[in-house]
């Protein structure tokens, strides 16, 4: 087949259409196919209860957020609450095996009332007084919310409070008769990414029209915002520009209206605190002479920067093998969180009069990986503190910096660990990079199903974690699950993720199939039992593996992928990448993006593994588009396919934990049908579908 040259050659374009009766009928009827073929047995119902089980779970831990007014706060779903609950209680409840919850507002109830398909999105709560808060609801689970003010002491909404309509819109509080808006305000008023170029200071009671505009970017912006620290004698308010995906031009705001830059590097991270800035470059970045390497993690006087000087101290200095994965303040220490070799090491600094004194963060276990769940930087030296591993369930501490550490919960064990291991291996990639990957399973087993995933993209790191669904759906049945820490990714810092961006993304794709291979080489599993599953970014690594490594693999799974790397650009908010990827309206650009882009590289007599499509309508972030041009291409060319597309759900493909174990169920079926037996999935294609249909019409791939 002949690459298209342009988007004026693909025959598929009206599947991008939402709104068109084919397209829907289109979906209908391989969702029909998809639901026949699958799901039909004893043993898939198994599975779904199973996962189901977990998800609904009642002792599970319910994870919580400080607000910085004593409670935990929480958003439960489970069996009799399907789009939840968000509620709260005190720590002394906490500790109970079965706390006393306040419900603060019951989701079902309130989309039952209004005959809304409420989707809980987050929520903003005013400090320090916390007497009222902002509510994001979604309808169907995209990224586009309802806006609504809530009174926490009535437990109502606000009538005539801080209303917005449906939109991608950023709020923040100034205070309790202001906020900051960005939004949908009209024409011309987002950008190419669909998000808002202008945010604007809006007082209550007055119309939003009316609002003072404090801040504005550019039509390929990606977006803009301001915002206020509300930290107790040092309220200060921001605005800025996201240029990109990484790089922004941000400013404090002054009470007079002045704009005074914050004069960091564009593609700097920098955390206002206190009297303290910290500052994280992304690359290299000279100052007075000394040159500080990305991934750097750097203090200084805020006030004193501003004015001019430069005097900065490295808080932590990356290493071929170390990076910083976060950082976080309590109220007098910072709390870093840096990887080894892609394990989690914590501990404390303390800023004092002779600089900063650096301890292990107690209540880390030397095995675990840990994360910091809160803190509570107004008021204390507290934190949440969280250890878990693919084998070993999530336990969540409390701790105070310098005094005790208590457990407060545990995570019950979802599936039998007994003979299964989790080994850590390296391989070396196509150009001489040393890749780990972590493999869980039977180290004595034979070679078997194998599920291998990953990521590899916008500098997010694969760390070890439990997941009960892994285990019950997988781990349970005698696969080995296998997370691959490729370039793309923040494992290493950011020339890690660097080394993927735009013209170099095949690295992270040759490091990928390098796992693949690694793993056979090895003995774990052959390639006609290995199978590859991501989402989103990670849906665009499989879709790689499934046009250009075919070989390597059993069987391909793809949620919410993207595919079409000639438009992905011209799709919701697929602008927004174009750091990531590139512009394929360029020229040098498409040149390597065509390369790869994987609805681009399906060939008719190629021997692409067997794929299961996997997205939501109501995905308002990655078209739908994506998936159902795939699949209607390789259904076309005769290719093993199949498609389900949730009606809701948005990014994360199901709005409540009913849909969420369908699609896991789903997932696990066709996988294990394919890389654990002879039995395989029909074929959707019909013979006259080998050719392509014209681009004006849905022809015989409908």
């Amino acid at each position: 087949m002949a690459r298209l040259a342009d988007e004026g050659d693909d025959p598929y374009l009206w599947l991008e259409d939402l709104d068109r009766g084919d397209a829907a009928e289109w979906v209908r009827d391989r969702n029909a196919e998809t639901v026949a073929a699958l799901t039909g047995s004893d043993t898939f119902a198994v599975r779904q209860a199973e996962i189901r089980q977990v998800l609904d779970a009642e002792d599970r831990i319910p994870w919580p957020g400080w607000r910085g007014d004593g409670f935990f706060y929480t958003f439960w779903k489970d069996a009799a609450h399907p789009r939840g609950v968000w509620r709260r209680t005190t720590l002394d409840q906490y500790r109970r095996r079965e706390p006393e919850w306040d419900v603060l507002i019951d989701v079902d109830a309130l989309a039952e009332a209004e005959g809304e398909n409420w989707v809980w999105q987050h929520v903003t709560v005013l400090r320090p007084t916390h007497e009222r808060c902002l509510v994001s609801l979604s309808r169907g689970g995209g990224d586009a919310a309802v806006v609504r003010e809530f009174d926490l002491r009535r437990r109502v909404f606000v009538e005539d409070g801080f209303t917005l309509p449906e939109a991608k819109s950023y709020v923040c509080w100034i205070d309790v008769d202001h906020i900051y808006v960005a939004t949908d305000f009209g024409p011309g008023s987002m950008t190419s990414s669909g998000y808002a170029r202008i945010v604007k200071r809006w007082r209550r009671g007055t119309p939003l029209a009316e609002a003072e505009i404090v801040h504005e970017g550019q039509v390929d912006d990606v977006a803009v915002w301001a915002g206020r620290d509300l930290t107790p004698g040092y309220e200060r308010d921001f605005v800025g520009r996201r240029l990109d995906f990484y790089r922004g031009q941000d400013y404090l705001l002054t009470t007079a209206g002045e704009k005074i830059r914050i004069p960091v590097p564009e593609d700097a991270y920098w955390q206002p605190r206190r009297e303290w800035l910290l500052i994280r470059p992304r690359s290299p970045w000279e100052v007075a002479g000394v040159t500080f390497p990305a991934g750097a993690l750097l203090a200084t006087r805020f006030d004193v920067f501003l004015a001019g000087e430069r005097e900065l101290t490295v808080l932590f200095r990356p290493d071929a093998r170390t990076a910083l994965n976060s950082c976080l303040w309590t109220r007098h220490h910072l709390l870093l969180t840096t990887l080894v070799d892609v394990r989690s090491r914590l501990e404390v600094l303390t800023p004092d009069a002779t600089g900063w004194r650096r301890e292990p963060l107690a209540g880390v276990g030397e095995f675990d990986d840990s994360r910091i769940v809160a803190t509570d930087p107004d008021h204390s030296d507290a934190y949440l503190l969280a250890a878990e591993g693919f084998l070993q369930p999530a336990t969540l501490r409390l701790g105070h910096v310098g005094g005790p550490v208590e457990t407060l919960k545990r995570e019950p064990e979802f599936f039998d660990t007994d003979g299964r291991t989790v080994r850590q291996f390296f391989v070396t990639s196509d150009d001489g990079t040393r890749v780990p990957y972590f493999v869980v399973g039977d180290p004595g087993a034979p070679a078997g199903p194998t599920l291998l995933t990953g990521y590899g993209g916008y500098e997010l790191s694969q760390t070890p974690y439990y997941s009960g669904l892994v285990g019950r759906g997988w781990l349970a049945r005698g696969g080995t699950y296998v997370v691959a820490n490729i370039r793309g990714g923040g494992e290493y810092g950011p020339d890690w993720h660097r080394a993927a961006m735009r013209e170099n993304r095949p690295r992270a794709y040759e490091d990928f199939a390098a796992v693949a291979a690694d793993l056979v080489r090895r003995g774990i599993t052959t390639p006609g039992q290995l199978g590859v599953e991501g989402g989103s970014n990670g849906g665009l690594l499989a879709g790689v593996m499934l046009t250009r490594y075919p070989q390597r693999f059993g069987a391909v799974v793809a949620r919410v992928p993207v595919l079409d790397m000639r438009r992905y650009h011209r799709l919701l908010a697929g602008a927004s990448w174009i750091a990531e990827f590139g512009d394929p309206d360029r020229e040098e650009d498409w040149a390597y993006l065509r390369e790869y882009s994987p609805y681009h590289n399906v060939r008719a007599g190629a021997a692409h593994p067997p794929v299961l499509l996997i997205t939501s309508t109501r995905d308002d972030r990655v078209h739908p588009g994506h998936a159902r041009k795939m699949a209607a291409r390789l259904r076309a060319h005769g290719h093993e396919v199949a498609y389900y597309e949730n009606v809701e759900g948005g990014h994360g493909t199901a709005a409540n934990n009913e849909q969420r174990a369908f699609l896991w169920a789903l997932v696990c079926e066709f996988l294990w049908r394919r890389l654990a037996g002879p039995a395989a999935l029909p074929r959707q294609a019909a013979p006259v579908e080998a050719d392509e249909p014209t681009a004006t019409g849905r022809g015989a791939a409908s």
